[in-house]
């Protein structure tokens, strides 16, 4: 518990850390709107839904969850891009959230993507206080590693930290396998093979 928390303090000191790379200007600064929209299908038990909205204008994040902290629970998110590019792709977005429904509370946040030669680390975490319970803190991880063969495919492996569901596990661990289509992208999660909490999870994400 205790290397969560320090974890968490870590993530609230990052944006003073990074500041020095966010000055350096690239090609992907825009004064324009992206938005992407993604649907998380859990194929578990009980069936979990999970639609997430963002929204990126430059530097400025924005981030809309429901049911990602725990079921039935919106949470809002606000933060600051880091991003370049070279021949090392990066984006990092320190943020800080609230939740509210079944579980209330603030959260400071961490996204991150990491691309080099077809290589990708996309990471995304945050620690949640709990406002009614400080038993009730927890951290959530989620963690891909893959490699794009082609434009349009990309696998590799995949670990995430949640209480969604239960399971025997502490961190849920499988493979990936995800292509593209225009601006669609499907993604499909193998986690837990070979144990007795196995499931499968499908992303479908859209950028426009």
């Amino acid at each position: 518990m205790k290397k969560i928390f320090f974890f968490s303090i870590l993530i609230l000191s990052l944006p003073w850390s990074l500041y020095a790379i966010g000055q350096v200007k690239d090609t992907l600064s825009s004064t324009e709107w992206n938005f992407a929209v993604e649907t998380d299908l859990y194929f578990t038990d009980p069936f979990v839904f999970l639609p997430i909205i963002t929204a990126n204008k430059s530097n400025l994040h924005l981030e809309a969850r429901y049911n990602y902290e725990d079921i039935k629970t919106f949470s809002g998110w606000i933060g600051y891009n880091f991003f370049g590019r070279e021949d090392f792709e990066y984006f990092i977005t320190p943020m800080f959230g609230g939740a509210v429904g079944r579980t209330n509370g603030i959260a400071p946040g961490l996204e991150l993507t990491f691309n080099f030669i077809g290589f990708e680390l996309y990471s995304e975490s945050e620690y949640l206080f709990d406002l009614e319970s400080g038993e009730n803190n927890f951290f959530y991880s989620w963690t891909d590693l893959t490699y794009s063969p082609l434009d349009w495919l990309w696998f590799g492996i995949s670990g995430q930290r949640t209480r969604l569901y239960q399971t025997d596990l502490e961190i849920d661990r499988g493979f990936t396998l995800g292509a593209s289509y225009k601006n669609l992208q499907f993604t499909g999660y193998f986690y837990n093979l070979f144990t007795d909490d196995v499931f499968f999870m499908l992303s479908i994400a859209a950028d426009f």
